[in-house]
């Protein structure tokens, strides 16, 4: 009786389709992995250079159960696809952050689990609304040679550097054009909260500044209107961060921030006023005290 064993099939190893990934999908995967989900719109505009060659390869890494997806049922008339990790996605980011509504919830057992928890979440709109600020970005770096997005980091990530001041930002970038580089800190407004709670949270960021940089808090609000009225609040407010606000729907690298210190003149982002803190000196390409960091850093490179 021969003792050789009889060759395993393909379909016994849950990495086998691994080989296929290109480097611009293991992005887009650890993109997944830090921001829960990614619509095809900004999948489109971040990475791909057209609407089609977006949805083939999007379609293949379902097929090979890198990413699942699922209807955007959330907005009315929408019919486009979300995408989550999939179980071999999963597989390659097993430190994924896997709970929007509860950070410290049990980690899932299973993508499926995963994706559930993220199209069930009560964040889900402003998830995506996040993420639309983000890839704006990217899909302007992609046609501006001099501009990058140097850093992502969602609000768990930035909450887990930063989080001992009490700060809990919706995102929070390092933006770079030529030689100029600016970071910041996103709040993405609804219009849903009271001006005096959104208020309530510079208090926190003025205790950043106290042992680390000094980034300008981003307000980027859904009108006019609503910019007119938070403007007006913060004219009254000394801070040592610099803040600005901007419209949904404008272009966030261009010159749409309104400089509440002095607001005679519309600003492009990297030329709002930026300050890395004093670590920075020593050690200029990590931006943020090395203490006030989790484990891994997660940086969006907008591949060529």
């Amino acid at each position: 009786m021969s003792s050789r064993l009889p060759p395993r099939s393909p379909s016994s190893d849950p990495y086998l389709h691994t080989r296929r990934l290109t480097p611009r999908d293991r992005l887009l995967l650890s993109w997944l992995a830090e921001h829960y989900l990614l619509s095809t719109r900004q999948v489109t505009k971040a990475l791909f250079p057209s609407d089609r060659s977006a949805r083939l390869r999007l379609t293949l890494l379902h097929r090979i159960a890198a990413v699942d997806r699922f209807v955007d049922t959330s907005a009315a008339g929408s019919t486009q696809y979300l995408y989550a990790l999939g179980p071999l996605g999963l597989r390659l980011h097993r430190d994924a952050y896997h709970d929007p509504d509860s950070p410290a919830a049990k980690p899932p057992r299973s993508s499926r689990d995963r994706a559930d928890r993220i199209v069930g979440s009560r964040k889900l709109r402003h998830l995506l609304g996040v993420n639309d600020f983000f890839t704006d970005l990217l899909a302007h770096a992609r046609t501006h040679p001099l501009a990058r997005l140097e850093r992502w980091w969602s609000e768990q990530h930035a909450t887990d550097a930063y989080g001992g001041a009490g700060v809990q930002p919706d995102g929070h970038g390092v933006w770079t054009v030529g030689d100029t580089t600016v970071g910041f800190f996103l709040e993405h407004d609804n219009g849903t909260e009271p001006l005096g709670r959104v208020l309530a949270k510079l208090r926190a960021y003025e205790r950043v500044t106290e042992f680390g940089p000094r980034y300008p808090v981003l307000f980027w609000v859904p009108s006019q209107g609503r910019e007119r009225n938070l403007l007006d609040a913060l004219a009254g407010t000394s801070a040592r961060m610099p803040m600005a606000t901007a419209v949904h729907g404008t272009d966030p690298a261009g010159p749409v921030w309104t400089l509440t210190s002095d607001a005679d003149r519309l600003r492009r982002l990297h030329e709002l006023p930026s300050d890395h803190g004093p670590y920075a000196a020593t050690n200029p390409n990590r931006f943020v005290r090395r203490d006030t960091e989790p484990p891994t850093e997660q940086v969006a490179h907008t591949p060529l």
